[in-house]
C-alpha cells in the first residue's frame, strides 16, 4: 500500500437508510475504511449488498443518512451540490457499465466534453491522443451507434482518463460485454491505471476482475464484512 500522510478517500461510520413502505431499510450500515492514493480497490458483494450505493456516495452523487466521507481531505458534508460537482471534476473519472456516451457526439467529441468543461486549452489534441492510446484513433469521428460495445467502453475509458483524475471509479465496467471483450477492456483499464498512478475503485461481481486489484472490500447486506489486501502481478 502506498504510504501517504492523508488517505485520498476516508469513510467513517457511513449509513444509508431508505424507506421501504413503512419500514426503514439500511442499504449501508456503519461502513468505515480508508483508501491510500494509488491503491487499486475492488468492492464486491452479492446483488443488493450496497456496492453501487456506496460508489454513488463516494462520488458525492448522493448523501448518506449519517457518517462522513472525505475526498482528498475535504468532508463531503461541508460541500453543497456545486462544491461536490467541483470536487468530482477535479478528482474523479468515471467508467460505467452502460458506457454513458452522448449519442449525438462523435467519439472524439465525447472525450473532449469533460476537457472543455474544465476549460482545457488543448481539448481536441488531448482527446485524439487518448483515443489513440485506447486503439480507437481511426474511429474518432464515429458516433456511439456506429461502435461496438467494446469500442464504446474504450471511448468511455479514454474520456475518464483524459481529465487526469486522481481517482477512477468504475461500476461493473465489463458487465455489458462478452467475456473476451471484457477481458481486453479490463486489461486496458488496468494498464492505463498502472501508467497514470490513478487510484482505482472498482465495483464488480466478477471475482477474477477483483483479484487484479491490490485490495478487496466485501459487502454483505450493507455491512463491510471483509477488507483484505492481496498480492497482484
Amino acid at each position: 500500500m502506498p504510504a501517504t500522510s492523508e488517505p485520498i478517500v476516508r469513510v467513517q461510520s457511513l449509513c444509508r437508510v431508505v424507506q421501504s413502505g413503512d419500514v426503514p431499510l439500511a442499504i449501508l450500515d456503519d461502513v468505515s475504511f480508508s483508501i491510500a492514493a494509488g491503491e487499486r480497490v475492488a468492492i464486491v458483494g452479492a446483488s443488493g449488498s450496497g456496492k453501487t450505493t456506496l460508489l454513488g456516495l463516494l462520488a458525492g452523487l448522493d448523501r448518506p443518512t449519517s457518517g462522513e466521507i472525505w475526498l482528498d481531505g475535504v468532508a463531503l458534508s461541508t460541500q453543497d451540490e456545486d462544491g461536490r460537482a467541483a470536487l468530482r471534476q477535479r478528482l474523479i473519472g468515471f467508467v460505467f457499465q452502460s458506457f454513458q456516451l452522448l449519442p449525438a457526439l462523435t467519439a472524439e467529441e465525447n472525450v473532449m466534453l469533460p476537457l472543455e468543461l474544465a476549460k482545457a486549452h488543448d481539448a481536441g489534441a488531448a482527446a485524439r491522443g487518448w483515443l489513440d492510446r485506447v486503439g480507437l484513433g481511426p474511429r474518432r469521428m464515429h458516433y456511439p451507434r456506429q461502435l461496438s460495445g467494446g469500442e464504446q467502453q474504450r471511448v468511455a475509458i479514454a474520456r475518464a482518463f483524459a481529465g487526469t483524475p486522481r481517482i477512477l471509479m468504475a461500476d461493473e465496467p465489463t458487465g455489458n460485454l462478452d467475456a473476451a471483450t471484457g477481458a481486453t477492456i479490463a486489461s486496458l483499464m488496468f494498464d492505463l491505471n498502472r501508467e497514470t498512478g490513478t487510484t482505482l475503485i472498482l465495483v464488480t461481481h466478477d471475482a477474477e476482475l477483483a483479484t487484479r486489484c491490490s485490495r478487496i472490500l466485501s459487502l454483505a447486506s450493507g455491512r463491510l464484512v471483509d477488507d483484505r489486501e492481496q498480492a497482484t502481478g
